[in-house]
């Protein structure tokens, strides 16, 4: 069920640091979505293919952004309307996002995945790999792709000082390259976005304090 009361304190929370709200609304009923698209908001995340396609289709003036790992194989269906893709880990799956978003005549919008937490289970490039990859030709020559910032994970601890400094760490990273064209770093989930808004972060994934405790 929807939190109103919660959904409206975030965006006051959010108003000062001009950061953006990334519903996430995996795993919950198109109704839920509606009732907050009616109530303003415009961004909703999921991350999984399918499940995305049948929101889509229902209610396709959301602005629909991708935010789990995306398979390489899956990235066809997505490419006619996605709005911006968030864990970008490889040139291959941008290589493929360029390709299919050719095929649709677009330019997709992406965040390279920088992983920055102490689990081994999440994905992302390293700083040294993501500097290599932003200042390679062969990045460049993806001209159906826009890379617009990067998007991490802290580790999923109860140490704050480590969520911080973890979250301070990619924000100066993304310092070096912030431009006209460079400027979403997509960082802070309902655990520690407030973290994430103190260190920069132009963008938080929420989806608990909205719509209640998924359903796995």
């Amino acid at each position: 069920m929807v939190n109103i009361k919660n959904y409206e304190k975030i965006i006051a929370e959010l108003l000062p640091y001009k950061a953006t709200l990334v519903a996430v609304s995996k795993t919950k009923s198109s109704d839920d979505i509606k009732l907050l698209l009616n109530h303003g908001q415009k961004v909703f995340g999921e991350n999984y293919v399918q499940e995305l396609l049948e929101k889509h289709e229902i209610l396709p003036n959301a602005e629909w952004h991708f935010i789990g790992h995306l398979q390489s194989n899956k990235v066809k269906f997505l490419a006619s309307f996605i709005n911006l893709i968030h864990g970008i880990d490889s040139i291959q799956l941008l290589k493929e996002i360029n390709k299919e978003a050719h095929k649709s005549n677009r330019i997709l919008d992406c965040l390279l995945q920088i992983h920055i937490a102490k689990e081994e289970t999440k994905f992302g490039f390293s700083f040294e790999e993501a500097d290599l990859l932003i200042n390679s030709g062969e990045l460049k020559e993806l001209k159906n792709i826009s890379v617009k910032g990067f998007m991490g994970m802290a580790t999923a601890t109860e140490d704050k000082k480590l969520i911080r400094n973890e979250f301070c760490s990619l924000q100066r990273f993304f310092e070096k390259y912030k431009s006209t064209d460079f400027l979403i770093l997509s960082m802070g989930m309902t655990s520690d976005y407030k973290i994430a808004l103190e260190e920069g972060s132009t963008m938080v994934r929420i989806g608990s304090a909205i719509f209640g405790e998924r359903i796995n």
